[in-house]
């Protein structure tokens, strides 16, 4: 064979050393340079010395260059996919990166895709590769596809690995396939705090209570993750008080110590029930053991004191803040408002502004609202336009609602109609109620009636809306346009819930049913709600027996149904139970009525107390004859 033809096939045996073969300072070059980019150009511009230099093909540093366009804030995956594609046999860890890179992008789809590319390219997957390919499958929830990966990951030999083998669990707890998830757990040789844990969480987000409870307490190794799923579940299923328990076995266990997230968990708890000395105490605990205060949990201390209607306790947690977010601003203008404060939340509003903090979408709903609620409509009209324009930001169902909730309060039902008929979507039902409730204080009982089968048919298995159109008929002396309502509600298998109060004194919640004295102190009780009557009626009280919305016509009967709202229930209990001067913090699951809220602000004053309520929809800090809603609610 002549050296003409020699010549070429030397060249294909043996591989042409590259450039940076030859200069091996030029690739730690690159690589250093690489480490230093902080921006996707810079980082193209080696990206271009690396192929010049044939760097790109030595699959370390292009591992390194796909990582940072992977997995940097800065980067590009359509540029890392390129460094992939550039290579012959790419080894598996740079598909791996890749795959992660698509997880945080939340394209969990193109991580199988490229799974699927490396076994077709015949490069076998390692332990990473199921660690990133499971989780994009359950966020997917795709059973199927999960079902022939873990076919793979038996085949392969990696059924024995603790972190494949939980991913796997959760895979199978995440698509609602609890007993497979069993099967991996129990067929399992070593079962570490993480199977556990996976297999909780798993009964958890499945919504199944009873297996959770149990597999709970036959649990091997609990520590705080366990505890914080238990919590969190019955916080999220509105099982407050089991919430609390669990909260105090868990300090009783003394198997591990309660972290940030238990405490955001738990606060959310106490908010709901309104128990401010379990929020105090806290607090207190934050504190003690130097839980670091930042945005999420900040926000949840200033919404739950808001919530327990101590709004000086979450002044003092926002002020005491230096490096404040925009969520702790929200919370913020949201406890003014709740609380009646609705030129102090417009104040802070313009004091975030000021401060250049950028609102968002929640902080104009949390002004909007203080403007309904305070009855300003035309700084609300203001708020809702400079919301588009000078900020950018698309109104939602939630801005459309508070301007319809300003209109309605404000009596202004032409513009709440306007306002409705124009929105880009269909009302939901957090508007209609907002609208019917000012069809019952303004007795627009035509408008009331047309709202009311409006919202029926938006929430039909809500029995707020069966209550509101019932109301607005039982207004209107209509008794059988309640009885066909309340037919309706039968039919439909609806059941009105009760009205309920309850009030916390030295950390125990008493409860109280509408119409039901029968707690411990019922003697007590009774004789209290008889002194309160004549109390109030020496003050120059009368019952406004229109509240009474019942086919009721002894005007005796009427009183008797008045006296017997849980929230006075709950009061004449805390008259009873505590030393004058104390301040009464009640927590009503429905409306106060308009009788109850006169009563209360007599009471209030008679007794020298500041009685504070919260109901469904705001609270109501009565001091000295007068209320903090000033009677506009």
């Amino acid at each position: 064979m002549s050296s003409a033809t020699s010549e070429p096939l030397s060249i294909i045996i043996q591989p042409k050393i590259t450039t940076a073969k030859k200069h091996p300072h030029l690739q730690k070059s690159n690589l250093c340079l690489l480490h230093l980019c902080n921006h996707l150009r810079e980082a193209q511009q080696i990206h271009a010395l690396m192929i010049k230099s044939s760097q790109i093909t030595d699959p370390y540093s292009a591992g390194r260059m796909s990582e940072f366009y992977a997995l940097s804030t800065s980067g590009s995956l359509h540029d890392a996919e390129k460094v992939l594609e550039s290579l012959r046999q790419p080894p598996i860890f740079i598909y791996n990166i890749i795959m992660r890179g698509h997880l945080i992008n939340r394209t969990p789809l193109n991580s199988l895709k490229l799974y699927h590319q490396s076994l077709v390219n015949s490069i076998y997957p390692d332990h990473f590769t199921f660690t990133f390919v499971l989780k994009a499958c359950t966020h997917l929830r795709e059973l199927g596809i999960g079902r022939q990966l873990h076919s793979h990951v038996v085949k392969l030999g990696f059924g024995s690995s603790a972190h494949i083998r939980n991913k796997l669990i959760h895979m199978y707890a995440v698509v609602g396939r609890m007993e497979d998830a069993h099967k991996v757990f129990e067929k399992s040789s070593v079962q570490d705090a993480v199977a556990w844990n996976s297999m909780l969480e798993g009964y958890a987000f499945n919504g199944d209570g009873g297996s959770l409870h149990q597999f709970f307490h036959r649990m091997k190794q609990r520590d705080v993750v366990s505890w914080n799923t238990v919590i969190a579940f019955f916080v999220e299923t509105g099982k407050y008080e089991e919430a609390m328990a669990v909260f105090r076995s868990m300090q009783e266990s003394r198997e591990c110590f309660p972290n940030r997230i238990t405490v955001v968990s738990i606060l959310s708890a106490v908010t709901h029930l309104g128990a401010l000395g379990h929020g105090k105490w806290l607090h207190a605990y934050i504190a003690r053991r130097g839980i670091e205060l930042d945005e999420n949990l900040s926000s949840a201390l200033i919404n739950m004191y808001s919530k327990c209607g101590f709004i000086e306790g979450a002044v003092h947690v926002f002020e005491a803040k230096q490096w404040k977010k925009v969520d702790n601003w929200n919370a913020m203008i949201a406890g003014f408002t709740s609380n009646g404060h609705s030129l102090k939340a417009i104040k802070l509003f313009s004091e975030m502004l000021a401060a250049r903090m950028n609102p968002n979408e929640i902080s104009f709903a949390c002004v909007l609202n203080a403007c309904s609620h305070g009855g300003l409509v035309e700084e609300g009209k203001e708020y809702f336009r400079k919301m588009t324009s000078s900020y950018g930001l698309k109104p939602d169902m939630g801005h459309y609602g508070c301007l319809v909730d300003l209109f309605s309060r404000a009596g202004l039902f032409d513009e709440a109609e306007k306002m409705i008929e124009g929105m880009p979507m269909k009302p939901d039902a957090v508007m209609w109620k907002a609208l019917m409730g000012a069809c019952r204080i303004y007795r627009n009982f035509e408008l009331g009636e047309k709202a009311g089968y409006r919202l029926i048919e938006a929430a039909p298995e809500d029995h707020a809306c069966y209550v509101l159109l019932s109301n607005i008929y039982a207004m209107n002396h209509d008794w059988h346009g309640v009885h066909t309502v309340r037919k309706m509600m039968l039919d439909r298998g609806v059941r009105k819930v009760p009205g309920c109060s309850s009030i916390e004194l030295d950390g125990v919640s008493h409860e109280f049913i509408a119409g039901n004295a029968s707690h411990g102190s019922k003697r007590e009780l009774y004789e209290m709600l008889e002194e309160m009557k004549e109390s109030l009626r020496v003050a120059g009280y009368e019952p406004d027996t229109t509240q009474v919305l019942l086919d009721i016509e002894e005007e005796e009967l009427k009183e008797s149904s008045l006296s017997q709202h849980s929230e006075k229930l709950a009061i004449a209990f805390g008259l009873v139970s505590t030393s004058p001067g104390t301040t009464l913090r009640v927590v009503k699951n429905l409306r106060v009525c308009g009788d109850c809220h006169s009563a209360i602000k007599l009471l209030s004053k008679i007794y020298g107390r500041d009685i504070i309520v919260r109901d469904s929809s705001r609270f109501h800090c009565f001091s000295r004859g007068f209320c903090s809603c000033g009677d506009y609610w």
